[in-house]
Formats: C-alpha cells, sequence, structure tokens
C-alpha cells in the first residue's frame, strides 16, 4: 500500500531527503490515468553556496522561487529550451535547495508513459524513464506544473512497503561548469537497478 510522503519528511537536509527518496513511488494523476514509477535515482542541488544551483548566490527568480518557500513543493524547469527536469523543493525553510529526480522504474501506467513518450513497442522498458527529461516526458511533467504541491493529488511522492537495496554515490552528471562543486557525491542511486541512467563517474 503507497502512502503519501508528509510534508515533515522534505523538511530535512537535502541530503538525507535525497538520499531517502530512492525506492519511494512518484505519482501523477491524469485524466488518462494513474502513472507509478519507483525512483531509483537523485541528486541533490544545495543553493546557496552550490554553484551547479540554480539557486547559486541566492538567485531568485520567477523560475526559481518555489525554492525559497515552502517545502514539498515541486521545481519543474526547461533545458536546452525543449526539454524538462522535475525536482522536490527540500531541505530547512526558506533556504534553496531541491532533489533532481533522475531516473525511475516504471511501475504502472507504462502503456501511458509510452503514448507520453511517443516511443514504438518495441522500445525496451529500460529505456523509458532512465534519465531526468525522460521522466518528465513519461509522467507527462511540464513548467506549468512548476510550484504544485507535492502533498497534493495530482502529482506526489509515496513510500511502500519497505525495501532492502544499496546505496551507490557519485559525483553528479553534467555539472562540470561547477567548478568545486562539481565533484561532490550528490548523487545516489540503487546500486544493481538497471533503470538508472548512468554508471557513476570515476
Amino acid at each position: 500500500m503507497l502512502t503519501k510522503l508528509p510534508r515533515s519528511f522534505y523538511e530535512r537536509d537535502p541530503l538525507i531527503v535525497s538520499r531517502e527518496l530512492l525506492g519511494k513511488f512518484l505519482v501523477r494523476r491524469t485524466e488518462e490515468g494513474e502513472i507509478v514509477g519507483k525512483i531509483v535515482e537523485t541528486e541533490a542541488y544545495i543553493g546557496p553556496h552550490d554553484k551547479a544551483s540554480h539557486t547559486y548566490k541566492n538567485r531568485k527568480t520567477k523560475r526559481t522561487a518555489v525554492q525559497f518557500g515552502e517545502r514539498g513543493h515541486a521545481y519543474i524547469f526547461r533545458i536546452y529550451g525543449i526539454y524538462h527536469c522535475f525536482c522536490a523543493v527540500v531541505g530547512p525553510k526558506y533556504v534553496p535547495a531541491a532533489t533532481l529526480i533522475r531516473a525511475v522504474e516504471p511501475v504502472q501506467g507504462i502503456e501511458l508513459m509510452r503514448k507520453n513518450r511517443q516511443l514504438r513497442g518495441e522500445t525496451p522498458i529500460t529505456e523509458l524513464t532512465n534519465g531526468p527529461s525522460k521522466v518528465c516526458r513519461a509522467f507527462a511533467l511540464t513548467d506549468e506544473l512548476n510550484g504544485i504541491d507535492l502533498c497534493g493529488d495530482e502529482l506526489f511522492i509515496c513510500s511502500g512497503e519497505e525495501e532492502k537495496f544499496e546505496v551507490g554515490t557519485s559525483k553528479r552528471i553534467g555539472v562540470d561548469y561547477a567548478e568545486e562543486y562539481k565533484d561532490v557525491p550528490w548523487r545516489f542511486f540503487i546500486k544493481g537497478n538497471k533503470f538508472v541512467s548512468k554508471k557513476p563517474r570515476e
């Protein structure tokens, strides 16, 4: 049985939350049906000191304002002007920080995920949600949902039956511009899970 995470779950240290989101279930309710995926990979971004964060130096824009507010809301943004990434706002209140959901393991609504991604039937299921923009397309997440309350009923994260797995950590992916912050081990993943996006960098 899935139980929606309370706001207090998100109001803790961003690294702890990012790690403990592994094994939780991302749920999206749409008119076409419900989509569920198990979170298998995350990355933490902790402003204002993190040079990879959109809120580095407390940068507050219309897009990033959600990170300065109540915890447990969605931060959804565009990359390359086309794709989207989905984060949960986490950490102490009013300190900008977010956890990027990098990959999930499809659980429910798999055909709807394929439809949302406009994929043909022969595409391997392991390629369905093994990357942040793939997750957003499969779950129909766009920046129109930026700021939505993850304690609501349209998009939320749940705990389920406790599962034993080993957690891996590595440097984050695609942040080589972030100087000394490119090397912090703030990426978390379920070891051995075939839906993780990439092997960890050495």
